[in-house]
């Protein structure tokens, strides 16, 4: 892969009611019209979202993914507050896992931050 070259994927395999997604390099805006936000959609239709996201190698986003990351952003989190049940990150990128610390209140639902070897944990709380 391109170091700057990007992409959202589906992660099989997961727990009943829950929806996982994994992310790496530098995320396009193509990657949130075409996975992100069909997925998020879907989780939220199916009555809740429990999201584990998996982010490593990131290297930020496009100029066009910026303007859909807010919109993703306000769509998902204020329209449809109710519906977010869990929200677990599991990342080796630092900075991001200290801003998601930080900006916590923001995100409705319960909140966990993981480390990569934590993935079976994140799997199990996202569940539980």
């Amino acid at each position: 892969m391109v170091e700057d070259e990007g992409m959202i994927e589906h992660i099989g395999d997961m727990p009943a009611g829950t929806t996982g997604l994994r992310a790496s390099g530098k995320l396009s805006k193509a990657d949130y019209r075409d996975v992100l936000e069909p997925t998020l959609r879907a989780a939220v239709a199916a009555g809740g979202l429990r999201l584990l996201f998996v982010l490593t190698d990131f290297h930020g986003l496009e100029p066009g993914a910026w303007i859909e990351d807010v919109k993703t952003g306000l769509e998902v989190s204020v329209r449809h507050h109710s519906a977010w049940k869990r929200f677990a990150l599991v990342t080796d990128v630092d900075w991001v896992a200290k801003s998601t610390r930080m900006f916590t209140w923001l995100i409705p639902g319960e909140v966990r931050i993981f480390d990569l070897d934590e993935l079976d944990q994140a799997r199990a709380w996202l569940a539980g």
